[in-house]
């Protein structure tokens, strides 16, 4: 492993901000930490960079213990939100900056330069000025600076969060195309979950300085850890329930349960494509609270009486009037069984995953 955190724990008086941590990062993979605010993430990546001290625990950096070892020691780069670029230089000083402190000879910081530039979609501007650069262009030359000194692990702080949702989206996918081309290691904290599915090899969800899942992406998503993990993602089915061999007793009625899901004392979690809209006079009677364009569909929100409220997803031109009497049935195939309520999930679990090239 490239990287190991083994218990590692902050305390900020005397409350853990990090709680006995596990994680491993292999070499070439790319890790995503999402979370929602004061879930400890930042903190992970700050401790790993040097920048915060552990109270318990160690980092372990392609097999040396990083104790007592200065940030600028250890071969990593780090990338914040804000980017952090130098005003007084421009973009080549920025770009060449940590080359620099390498001690590389000017000739090969003039070649580093103009070769990164070049890679994140900046040829030629070197000589520009810091503040003539747009939001976008700023993070790659953020981007093109971290990467400057070859690190072997690269960390990003909330990489786009700065930026418009068009770009964000666009850069994303440079991004993953740019770090497969390099190699690249990286470690990548972020809040925003469709940023993350789209960057990451695996994901890391955090709770109360905790790792409450790791997984690729669609492991995640398609079987969230329990009801916290389900939340955060956005999904708002969710109900505790007993489970049977086929149908689990909800708030909802009987709702179908895949086969071989866990029977007993339960937490479901219903997709808002498996809630299908019917006849009024079929399943479970709803009235149609609001609705939302959502671009590709329409979330609806659906009242029952006397339970919690039912989001569907629907195709625009199916989508019901708010006001409007429906009924509602549930498709199995987007039911998942999270577990009994209240479980202890995954939490303090070492969260790691197969070196994707060694396979």
């Amino acid at each position: 492993m490239l990287l190991s955190l083994d218990g590692a724990t902050v305390r900020f008086g005397g409350r853990a901000v990090l709680d006995a941590v596990d994680l491993d990062v292999a070499e070439h993979e790319i890790v995503c930490v999402l979370g929602p605010s004061g879930s400890g993430k930042s903190t992970l990546l700050r401790t790993v960079a040097g920048l915060q001290p552990l109270d318990a625990g160690r980092v372990v950096l392609d097999g040396r213990d990083q104790a007592g070892v200065p940030a600028h020691k250890r071969g990593v780069g780090l990338m914040f939100q804000d980017h952090q670029l130098f005003p007084q230089r421009d973009v080549g000083g920025n770009v060449a900056f940590g080359l620099r402190m390498q001690g590389t000879p000017r000739g090969g910081q003039s070649a580093r330069v103009d070769e990164l530039l070049d890679l994140v979609g900046l040829p030629g501007a070197r000589g520009r000025a810091v503040a003539s650069l747009s939001g976008g262009e700023q993070q790659r030359v953020a981007l093109a600076r971290a990467l400057a000194p070859r690190p072997r692990l690269l960390m990003l702080d909330e990489p786009l969060g700065q930026l418009d949702r068009s770009l964000r989206e666009r850069l994303v996918v440079e991004l993953r195309e740019l770090f497969g081309e390099l190699g690249t290691t990286v470690l990548a904290v972020t809040h925003d979950q469709g940023e993350a599915f789209a960057l990451a090899d695996r994901v890391v969800v955090m709770r109360d300085g905790r790792i409450a899942q790791s997984g690729t992406p669609l492991e995640v998503w398609q079987r969230p850890a329990d009801a916290f993990v389900a939340r955060f993602l956005g999904f708002d089915n969710v109900v505790e329930a007993t489970v049977g061999a086929t149908t689990a007793d909800t708030p909802w009625g009987p709702v179908p349960v895949p086969g071989g899901s866990a029977q007993g004392p339960g937490t479901l979690l219903v997709r808002p494509a498996g809630v299908r809209l019917v006849a009024a006079g079929e399943g479970l009677r709803c009235t149609v609270a609001a609705r939302t364009f959502r671009g590709t569909h329409v979330a609806v929100q659906l009242q029952p009486e006397g339970a919690p409220r039912l989001e569907a997803a629907c195709a625009l031109r199916d989508a019901p009037e708010p006001g409007d009497v429906v009924g509602v049935c549930f498709d199995a195939a987007e039911v998942v069984v999270l577990g009994a309520p209240d479980a202890p999930s995954a939490l303090g679990a070492r969260a790691v995953v197969k070196d994707p090239v060694a396979g």
